[in-house]
């Protein structure tokens, strides 16, 4: 069974940055698609970066330039590197790991706000 745990949420102004990082207990972390993720109050769950095993990543039109998602193998690890941040990106943010074989596992999540 794969667990996710984030931190790294908070508080940051706006212009700010903060950095995200999500630790994946289990096995085979090389195989998962790893994803960040966020939901504003009365909002859907919507994609805001990806990144296969391979390293190939995918960012949310809003974000791409100022957000940047990573993975460390050896930590088992995702991060992902908020610059620039906007008082629209603050939401909770959601750790997922997908696999081909169709597992899907969700961390509780982080809020982040950005607001001065």
């Amino acid at each position: 069974q794969v667990q996710l745990v984030e931190s790294g949420g908070g508080l940051a102004q706006p212009g700010g940055s903060l950095r995200l990082s999500c630790a994946f207990s289990g096995s085979r972390f090389n195989l998962y698609v790893m994803g960040w993720y966020r939901q504003a109050p009365g909002k859907q769950r919507d994609l805001v970066a990806s990144i296969d095993r391979g390293g190939t990543t995918n960012y949310a039109d809003s974000v791409r330039g100022r957000f940047t998602i990573s993975r460390d193998s050896g930590q088992t690890t995702v991060s992902l590197q908020m610059n620039g941040l906007k008082p629209d990106d603050s939401a909770v943010y959601y750790c997922n790991a997908k696999s081909a074989w169709g597992d899907n596992f969700w961390g509780r999540g982080t809020q982040v706000t950005v607001s001065s």
